[in-house]
């Protein structure tokens, strides 16, 4: 009922920069906060950053000061802009949403399908 799907993924080299975006759509009441994580081969899943509705932000330590989370509520799309991508921020980056779907249920998690992150010279 309720899908998101991310886009902007690719190939870029050290140094260089990537938008990620994620669009929620189906069934929605309202979305609470929206974020971005990742999963590095061989490693858990991580919190990359957040944003709530109000637009308050929580960032990972490793991404503090190059990524910027942002989101538009008119279109329920969040985006992580990535500058001064490192070999070590390699991962599959994956979108989430906490969604309420009607007034009268609890929200819950969405998770897009991910899309590959790769920092390579």
């Amino acid at each position: 009922q309720v899908q998101l799907v991310e886009s902007g993924g690719g190939l870029v080299q050290p140094g260089g920069s990537l938008r990620l975006s994620c669009a929620a759509s189906g069934s929605i009441f309202s979305i609470n906060a929206m974020g971005w994580y990742r999963q590095a081969p061989g490693k858990q899943r991580e919190l990359v950053a957040t944003i709530t509705g109000g637009g308050n932000t929580n960032y990972a330590d490793a991404v503090k000061g190059r990524f910027t989370i942002s989101r538009d509520n008119a279109k329920n799309t969040v985006y992580l802009q990535m500058n001064s991508l490192k070999p070590e921020d390699t991962a599959v980056y994956y979108c989430n949403a906490d969604v309420k779907i009607f007034s009268f249920v609890r929200s819950r998690d969405y998770w897009g399908q991910g899309t590959q992150v790769t920092v390579s010279s």
